[in-house]
Parts: C-alpha cells; sequence; structure tokens
C-alpha cells in the first residue's frame, strides 16, 4: 500500500482518496519550503484540513507517517486561523490562452463554486507538482457560471508558474485552496488603480466588482507594460472601457520605442499624474513597482489610509 493508503486506513472515514496524497504532498513540501509565502500557502491548506477533518489530535503520527519533524503547535495554530470551508477543491481548466510567451490567463471551472471575492489570492497547485502551492488572484468578479480566471507569469525559479503557462492544458485538473485577503478589497469612492504586469488580475477584478454596482463612482486604471505586445490583456481591457463611460483605461509603456508620448513611462509615474485627491488609491504588481509605489505615491500626496497594496495574506 501507498503512504496514502495507510493514513486512510489509520483514519478511518476521515480522507477521502484525493485528500490523503494532497495532505501528505502538502505536509513534506512544508518542511522543506522556506519561502514565506509558499509556506503561507500551504499552511492555509494544511490549516483548513486539520480543522476540516479533526485531524489534530492525529498531528503527531500523520507527522511520521509523512516522513516530516513539524512541531505541531504549527499545525494547531494554522487550524485556528482556518476557517470552516474546504481545504481544496477540484477545478478543471478549461481554457488556456498564451497571449504573450511568458504569460497565460487559464480560465478553470471549479468543481464547488469558489466563494471568493475579488482582490483576495487563492492557493493553486497542479499535480505535476504535488505540494506545491501558489498564490494566484482571480482576475474576474465571481460568475454565475463560477468559472475563475487566473493570470500567470512564468518565471525562471517559478516550478508551478512554468507549468502553467507553458504545460497544462484543457481537461486537466488543479486545486483550489481557500481565499485569503491581501488587502486590496473594494473601498468607497472613487478608484485610481496602478497595474503592472500580472499584478493586474486582482484590480481588473476590482473594475468588474464596480460594473455590478457602479453606485456612481468613476474609475482609472493605469496598466504598465514593457513594451504593447507584453501588454496581455488589451483585448478584454478595451471590452470594458467600451461598455462603461465610467472607466478610463491608460496603458503605459516602459521600453517600448513607439509608443505615443503620453503612453511612455511606468505606471506609477502615470497614476501620479492622474492622481487627485478625493482617489482610493490601488498598486499591484511585481515587489519593485510595489516599493515605488509606497515610496512615490506618498510623496504624492496619497494619505496612508486611501493608499492601498498588496500585503502579506492573512492566513
Amino acid at each position: 500500500m501507498s503512504d496514502a493508503d495507510d493514513l486512510r486506513v489509520a483514519l478511518p472515514g476521515r480522507l477521502s482518496a484525493p485528500d490523503a496524497p494532497l495532505l501528505l504532498a502538502a505536509l513534506r513540501q512544508l518542511a522543506v519550503d522556506a519561502e514565506p509565502a509558499a509556506r503561507a500557502a500551504l499552511l492555509t491548506v494544511l490549516g483548513h484540513a486539520y480543522r476540516r477533518y479533526d485531524l489534530l489530535p492525529h498531528a503527531a503520527p500523520i507527522g511520521e507517517l509523512a516522513g516530516v519533524d513539524i512541531p505541531t503547535e504549527v499545525i494547531r495554530q494554522a487550524a485556528a486561523r482556518a476557517g470552516d470551508g474546504a481545504p481544496w477543491r477540484p477545478a478543471e481548466v478549461v481554457a488556456h490562452d498564451r497571449p504573450c510567451d511568458s504569460v497565460a490567463i487559464l480560465t478553470v471551472r471549479p468543481w464547488r463554486r469558489l466563494p471568493y471575492r475579488p482582490g483576495q489570492a487563492v492557493p493553486v497547485n497542479t499535480p505535476r507538482h504535488p505540494g506545491h502551492w501558489r498564490w494566484y488572484s482571480p482576475a474576474n468578479n465571481p460568475r454565475p457560471d463560477g468559472t475563475v480566471e487566473l493570470h500567470v507569469r512564468a518565471v525562471a525559479a517559478g516550478t508551478v508558474s512554468r507549468s502553467l503557462v507553458h504545460q497544462v492544458r484543457p481537461g486537466e485538473l488543479l486545486w483550489l485552496g481557500p481565499p485569503r485577503d491581501t488587502g486590496l478589497h473594494l473601498r468607497d469612492g472613487d478608484l485610481l488603480l496602478a497595474a503592472g504586469g500580472t499584478g493586474l488580475a486582482p484590480l481588473r477584478a476590482l473594475v468588474e466588482q464596480v460594473a455590478a454596482a457602479p453606485a456612481g463612482r468613476r474609475v482609472t486604471l493605469v496598466v504598465g507594460a514593457r513594451t504593447f505586445v507584453e501588454l496581455y490583456d488589451a483585448i478584454a481591457l478595451d471590452k470594458l472601457q467600451c461598455a462603461h463611460d465610467w472607466l478610463t483605461i491608460v496603458p503605459t509603456f516602459s521600453h517600448d520605442p513607439h509608443a505615443e508620448p503620453a503612453e511612455q513611462g511606468d505606471a506609477i509615474t502615470l497614476a501620479v499624474r492622474h492622481h487627485q485627491p478625493h482617489h482610493q488609491v490601488y498598486a499591484c504588481g511585481p515587489p519593485a513597482m510595489v516599493d515605488a509605489a509606497r515610496r512615490w505615491l506618498t510623496v504624492a500626496g496619497v494619505p496612508e489610509d486611501r493608499l492601498h497594496l498588496p500585503g502579506p495574506v492573512a492566513w
């Protein structure tokens, strides 16, 4: 028998056939993964699993079966922070688009609806890499059909991201963990949004949330890319702008010599130009961009309580 079968025999009726190997793989990865965001994703799914299946009394023998030495208190704390929802849910990849070489837009359909809000992040796992969970923010407001759109950039050291961009195809299975807040939830008032790279995803979801109930507010979305071909979500953005007169989309290109003068620059510089005192200001993108937003938008006069940047996931 496999370790997963042994675990199910040891804990009859608690874990289904898919649950046991997911639990063991996550525990083994937690023992070796020191990257903070990855550990937060692992502890999110593990905390929910231990709470959902009442596994805390069995934490020590489960660790022994997994062959890892993880302090029981770590799992206990994760379970205390977890909600009562499922630790993971299967989702079928129903579409996989590659608008540019390093970015993929995946549309997935969870078998059970994912209860998330725009601006949140979700742990994602592909069975191609058991135990590896990474955060991605849905790029859409919840849809009637339950599908979720994920924007993924392949990075050199990104085992999961490279598989999601270059290998995963429609019909494959992914696992989605419980959503968690990042600090990018919708506030009252007009919005100024600055997006860089796939940091566009949670901000586009906020635009769609406003579209469901505009309430008279206006939204300016500055979308930064190196070149025009790297503006990967241009078609969806054009459709949004054509459909809503309260939405202004400002593309900007940092390394495109063919861009119009008004479109040259980085997203934060353009955001400073468009800032008005009444704006709720959001910025999301690579770490260097978020650092620049924290520095320059503050200098430009954005009050601390009106500047919203992605923070550590609250797991």
